[in-house]
Order: structure tokens, then C-alpha cells, then sequence
């Protein structure tokens, strides 16, 4: 009803045959009686709509193209672009038929939206834990490094005593390691504890290695409270699990007061 008021308002009847004009000339009375508006009025009605379906058209194909440039790697937009192909020539269109493809539009860009932004919230969690990771190995590099400039490692001991002699023996055998990562495990243990079995701290660290709590040394052996062969058992691996060998652990005692 409204594209024929249009054509009524804009004078194309002028054209038509004498019997078609007075058709639509009918036409258009009996639609202006029963709206109450005048051809004039009706013809403004009309303008009005097609203002609307214009600007809701720019700004449907404005958030469709910002999305569209967004997805670029990251969602499907082929949905998104058929629409916007078929809503740029509005101009050319009824108005009704320009707000059901702008509604379209709209909807095919939410879509990809929303597409985008899971895409980049999986990204960023990804690059966070990358750099999580990152971080833990060059912390454990550092831990495991002697620093530059903490001068050469700790001589092994010319008499040593018998549980540093149940420790130089069970390192050789276990881990390889020669006296002069037994001259940094030394003055590791002499730091933490004096080589004492039963040496306790008031935070609850126990023996040899300062196992923290003590009870830790169960896995190497249920006599832990006075065994030295369990306890120095037990810190061995502890050193080599967390710092790599005896020098990487003194390393880090001397940078921290604490390994």
C-alpha cells in the first residue's frame, strides 16, 4: 500500500492511461480515507520510511564490515558477507525489505563477534600459560646456574666426616657426581645443618638436608628421624629434582639463604 501512495505522490500516474490513472487515483483516495492522511501526507510518510531504512542499512553494513575485518583468521564471515552483499544495494530496495536484510545482517555479525572473541580469549589463555612456562624454565635455569660471579665451588673436605662419606659415595654411585659437587654439597648441608641428624628448626625443616616438614623423608626409608644414609638419600634427590646438582643448589643458597 505504501509503494503505490509513492507512486500516487510523485506524479508516475501522469503517465499511465487514462483508465489505469483513474484507478490508482481511487486507489489512493480510499487509502488516504481510511488512514485519515492526504496524498501529500502519505508521500511524506513514505520519505520518512525510506530515511530510516537508509540509515538502518548504513549502520547494519558499518558493524558488519568492522566484523568481517575482525574475523580475518580467526571465524568463518561467509554468512556475514553474503549478507552484506545483498544489503548494499538498499537504495534500490523497498524499505521493508532493507530492514529484514539489515536485521539479517546484524544477526550473521554477532555471530561472528562473538566467534572472534572466544577465538581470542582461547589465545590469550594460551599465551599466558606460554609465558607461565616460559617463566618456571628460566626460573629453573637460574636456580640450577652458579652465578658468575660467586667465584669457584667449595673444595671437598680433606677429612670428611662419616655421614659426608656415606654422601660422597651414594652421589658417585647414583648421579655421577665427582668431589667437586661433593665440595658444594658440603658446605650446603654445613649451612643448613652441621651435618646433624637430628637437627631441627623452629619452622619444622628436620635433619641433614632440612627436609621441610621432616616427615618428607619417609620416602626414602621409615628409620628417617636417625638415619644419616636415609636422610642424605632423600636431600640428594631433592637436590638434583629441584636444582640439578649440589653446585646448582649452593648456587642458590648463597643468592637466597635458602634452597
Amino acid at each position: 500500500m505504501l509503494g503505490l501512495a509513492a507512486v500516487a505522490g510523485t506524479g508516475v500516474i501522469a503517465d499511465a492511461p487514462d483508465a489505469d490513472r483513474a484507478s490508482a487515483i481511487a486507489e489512493t483516495a480510499q487509502l488516504s480515507a481510511s488512514t485519515d492522511l492526504d496524498a501529500s501526507q502519505l508521500g511524506a510518510h513514505e520519505g520518512i520510511l525510506t530515511a530510516r531504512a537508509t540509515q538502518d542499512a548504513s549502520d547494519a553494513l558499518t558493524t558488519a564490515e568492522a566484523a568481517i575485518a575482525a574475523a580475518n583468521g580467526k571465524s568463518d564471515a561467509a554468512d556475514l558477507e553474503a549478507s552484506v552483499a545483498a544489503l548494499q544495494s538498499f537504495e534500490l530496495l523497498a524499505p521493508e525489505r532493507v530492514f529484514v536484510l539489515a536485521d539479517a545482517a546484524r544477526a550473521h555479525a554477532a555471530t561472528v563477534q562473538a566467534a572472534v572473541a572466544e577465538f581470542d580469549r582461547v589465545a590469550a589463555e594460551q599465551a599466558a600459560a606460554e609465558r607461565a612456562a616460559a617463566e618456571r624454565a628460566a626460573a629453573e635455569r637460574d636456580a640450577a646456574t652458579p652465578p658468575a660471579s660467586g667465584g669457584p665451588a667449595p673444595a671437598a673436605p680433606a677429612n670428611p666426616s662419616e655421614a659426608q662419606l656415606i654422601a660422597r659415595d651414594m652421589m658417585a654411585a647414583s648421579y655421577g657426581w665427582g668431589d667437586d659437587e661433593f665440595g658444594c654439597l658440603v658446605a650446603l648441608w654445613n649451612k643448613e645443618s652441621g651435618w646433624n641428624v637430628t637437627a631441627g628448626s623452629p619452622g619444622g625443616a628436620y635433619g641433614i638436608p632440612q627436609a621441610l616438614p621432616g616427615s618428607k623423608m619417609a620416602s626414602a626409608g621409615a628409620d628417617w628421624l636417625t638415619s644419616a644414609a636415609t636422610q642424605i638419600r632423600w636431600g640428594l634427590g631433592y637436590v638434583a629434582g629441584r636444582y640439578g646438582t649440589p653446585c646448582g643448589a649452593w648456587a642458590h643458597f648463597q643468592a637466597n639463604n635458602w634452597y
